[in-house]
């Protein structure tokens, strides 16, 4: 599966994959391009767990209101963090198994990924900043 991604410095439409080996780039002008992929039960290991890559996983659901308020700010993080971060959205009611697998009892719950390891965790929403200073930080801590 693929994402149709506009590249913001020269304009190019590219095709992004799910799951891929390095980071996506433009074809054009070779810029990093945000990676927003959709995940569930039988795509997690390949889209979130064996990339080189810090990935935020965003657990929803179509019904929870915080959910679709998040939505448009962890989108504009992976804009700008293109290169840096991978955005990987799961929805729970679609995909039981890691619901279980990873304890979600609240949605949204927001988990950084490192080498398919869970670094950080967090439940509920939060304005546009905290979201960042939450990802800034774990990048840091990471790093």
């Amino acid at each position: 599966m693929h994402t149709v991604v506009t590249c913001v410095n020269c304009g190019r439409q590219n095709r992004v994959p799910a799951a891929a080996e390095g980071r996506p780039r433009c074809g054009n002008c070779h810029q990093p391009l945000p990676w927003i992929a959709d995940a569930g039960d039988d795509t997690f290991a390949e889209v979130a767990e064996r990339v080189h890559l810090p990935v935020l996983v965003d657990f929803w659901a179509q019904w929870c209101a915080p959910c679709r308020a998040v939505t448009p700010a962890l989108e504009q993080l992976a804009h700008e963090m293109a290169g840096r971060v991978k955005l990987v959205k799961v929805d729970v009611d679609r995909a039981p198994a890691l619901s279980q697998r990873f304890t979600i009892t609240a949605v949204p719950t927001l988990m950084m990924l490192n080498e398919g390891r869970v670094v950080a965790q967090r439940a509920g929403g939060a304005p546009p900043a905290q979201l960042r200073e939450w990802v800034e930080g774990t990048l840091r801590t990471r790093s």
